[in-house]
């Protein structure tokens, strides 16, 4: 994580974006279910808003100072379980989660590859007829500046539509706006 996002992400602004502005959006209408599976949480935004919404929440982080952070942060609350992990190559079996959710993060898998390994993970890892939700950052000049010195790897909405359904959800729904929030289902057969 560059500087840029050392100060960002773990600002109470950036926690009321995510609070008023993304979650409730890409939860609206979802069932999220008894366990979720958030991939990339970071310093936990959405982590702290997400636990209130289901009995079990596990959040999974590449990057072990975030984990170690986050775990700190959740260390008393009974909900919330923090694992030092890759999202492309996920440590549990198939079908384990109601929900699978990723916030503002897939731009920072550095491959297109890595980043379909991590849908398709994703859609491994749900229970059939699951949500796989969450928002990215739609790509532009400010952001690639942003990201100097960073894994910067935005997807497309359109592309990611196909990239979807090529991991085998159906049901997709995008907004594209500021930003692209996302709604996949896994099938029930």
């Amino acid at each position: 994580m560059n500087e840029n996002h050392e100060k960002l992400m773990p600002s109470p602004e950036w926690a009321e974006h995510m609070h008023q502005d993304v979650l409730p959006v890409a939860t609206h209408g979802v069932e999220l279910g008894g366990e979720l599976l958030e991939v990339g949480p970071g310093p936990g935004a959405a982590t702290d808003w997400l636990r209130r919404k289901v009995t079990r929440l596990v959040a999974i982080e590449q990057e072990a100072d975030a984990a170690a952070k986050l775990a700190v942060r959740f260390a008393d609350d009974p909900v919330v379980e923090v694992v030092t992990g890759d999202a492309s190559a996920l440590p549990y079996p198939d079908a384990r989660f109601d929900t699978v959710a990723s916030f503002t993060m897939l731009h920072h898998v550095p491959t297109r590859a890595l980043q379909d390994r991590l849908l398709a993970e994703a859609y491994r890892v749900l229970k059939p007829g699951g949500t796989f939700l969450g928002s990215d950052s739609l790509p532009s000049d400010g952001l690639h500046h942003f990201h100097e010195g960073d894994t910067y790897n935005p997807v497309e909405p359109a592309a990611f539509l196909t990239r979807l359904q090529t991991a085998g959800f159906d049901k997709i729904t995008l907004h594209v706006g500021h930003n692209l929030i996302f709604t996949a289902k896994k099938n029930v057969s």
